[in-house]
């Protein structure tokens, strides 16, 4: 039998090795399920608890458990890395704003915020980098599709669902996105408490007992 130390060490070693956040469900595997869901979530926070003084941290995200650079000290690596954070138009943040803030929503709905008309090419850009998806279609004449944030979004936020969504200035700077966010946010006046429809890509699955407790970043380490 595992001690905790060493359960601890196998975790650590698991999702440093991960490329992408790794839910309970999967991190049970690792002992051959010997170890309760329960026990793993107390062992991955005293995991957590360990790394909280470096300059990476576990974050517990909507897809599940991994480590990151922490936001602060982002703009230190950014200096020795080959890639460049993607830069988007005002009006490609603006469309994501009101979507993260008003989901779930139409292009119909943005464009009454926003006054003017939303085109396809920023749909589709927000939809191509997977922060955002169609969950459905409104019952009104035309049925005009509803849009999401996703799953992805929330990771690249180190969220776990959109109750934990911050004020629009912090997704900016999580993010590392231009033009400044804060200026959207009062030109908008969109708040941070969203009222997600049911089921939608943002929330955590039904069957992922880790996320559903809690009911699209900082760099992957």
């Amino acid at each position: 039998m595992l001690s905790p130390a060493e359960a601890k060490t196998i975790l650590e070693a698991a999702l440093l090795a991960s490329q992408e956040p790794v839910p309970v469900s999967e991190l049970r595997r690792l002992f051959d399920e010997e170890i309760g869901a329960d026990t793993l979530r107390r062992l991955l926070e005293e995991l957590r608890d360990a790394w909280k003084d470096r300059g990476v941290e576990l974050a517990n995200t909507a897809s599940g458990w991994r480590f990151q650079t922490r936001a602060t000290f982002q703009k230190y690596i950014e200096r020795i890395s080959p890639e460049k954070p993607p830069r988007y138009s005002r009006a490609v943040l603006e469309t994501l704003a009101i979507i993260a803030y008003r989901q779930p929503t139409t292009r119909g709905d943005i464009e009454d915020v926003r006054g003017v008309v939303v085109s396809a090419h920023i749909i589709r850009v927000l939809e191509e980098r997977g922060w955002i998806d169609v969950v459905g279609y409104r019952d009104v004449p035309g049925r005009p599709a509803l849009y999401a944030t996703t799953r992805t979004f929330l990771d690249d936020l180190g969220l776990r669902s959109l109750q934990e969504l911050p004020p629009l200035e912090d997704i900016a700077k999580t993010l590392e996105l231009t033009p400044n966010l804060e200026d959207i946010a009062k030109t908008l006046d969109l708040t941070p408490n969203p009222q997600p429809a049911s089921h939608t890509p943002s929330q955590p699955a039904p069957d992922d007992a880790d996320a559903a407790t809690a009911a699209t970043g900082p760099t992957p380490a």
